[in-house]
């Protein structure tokens, strides 16, 4: 038989179904323990009355025979879901029967229907405190396992310390560093925004300012179509005279580059020309050719030699 029971499905399995109309009964005890659970740490609860009476839980019991004919008397504790006061430690506990009506409606009131009887103890006088771990094994036993011990500060709840950190981190305000130091960081947004402002201000003045100022100069330019002067050996060639002209749009600038590289490239073409037409009027001088020495030329002969002779 299992130690626990679920009021909620007790009739429905074939194990208690058949306990309860003639076996149920009675657990008393002093208190009981509960584990809360915090990752891999635990630590466990001891739940009781305020006045030290006894708990009295709602139980089926049964007597049966083993294998070797030995008759055993055995029990179930029903469990209902949490209190309110309770959910934070765990979601079940023992149907506590917490006065001598609700005893009775358990024992002997077959009318009475069991969701009304196994429902969760919501009295304020149900109260618990945290015990040593050591009371978790077999060996332990006595009244060192139902006496308070003090959490130290690092045994709190690991989960409550990374939601604090965490929350600190969101706001990226210190604890310490309140509402003076948020009305100071207000007032220096407010006045970078001013400066901001009048900046910009300042630069529109002055972008307004430049377009006049390079129309004017555009003017100027078109008024006085540019020359250009070469100084070459061979006569100076005329240059066809362009003018510039510069579009009042945003591109002034690009369109100024563009026709002084244009102006440069004509010079360098211009004297290209004029080197080439120098090179053709310069004629080459001829080199005289050496032709076959005559005898005459002072040089001995062979007839000559033997004349001597």
């Amino acid at each position: 038989m299992q130690f626990n029971a679920r009021s909620e499905s007790i009739k429905e399995r074939a194990s208690f179904r058949r306990l309860v109309p003639k076996n149920r009964g009675l657990v008393a005890v002093e208190g009981f323990y509960e584990w809360k659970k915090d990752g891999s740490k635990k630590q466990p609860y001891y739940i009781h009355f305020q006045d030290q009476r006894p708990l009295v839980f709602a139980a089926l019991f049964d007597t049966w025979k083993n294998s070797e004919g030995e008759t055993l008397h055995t029990f179930s504790i029903l469990t209902t879901c949490a209190s309110t006061s309770l959910k934070w430690l765990h979601d079940r506990m023992p149907v506590i029967l917490g006065d001598n009506n609700s005893v009775n409606a358990w024992l002997n009131n077959g009318s009475v229907k069991l969701e009304e009887i196994t429902v969760p103890y919501e009295g304020a006088d149900l109260v618990w405190y945290p015990v040593t771990t050591a009371m978790g094994k077999t060996s332990f036993n006595g009244l060192e396992c139902i006496q308070e011990v003090k959490l130290r500060p690092s045994e709190k709840p690991i989960s409550e310390f990374f939601t604090k950190k965490a929350a600190v981190n969101c706001q990226g305000i210190k604890p310490e560093k309140t509402s003076r130091e948020i009305t100071e960081s207000q007032v220096f947004r407010t006045a970078k925004e001013e400066c901001d402002e009048s900046e910009e201000n300042q630069l529109d003045k002055t972008d307004k300012q430049q377009p006049a100022e390079n129309q004017e100069a555009a003017c100027v330019v078109k008024d006085e179509p540019a020359t250009l002067e070469l100084q070459t050996f061979h006569p100076a060639q005329i240059i066809e005279k362009e003018a510039v002209t510069v579009p009042d749009d945003a591109n002034q600038k690009d369109d100024l580059f563009r026709t002084k590289r244009k102006i440069e490239d004509t010079e360098v073409n211009a004297e290209v020309k004029t080197q080439k037409s120098c090179r053709s009027t310069i004629l080459p001088v001829k080199k005289k050719e050496k032709g076959a020495k005559s005898s005459s030329d002072g040089q001995a002969s062979l007839l000559s030699f033997f004349a001597k002779k």
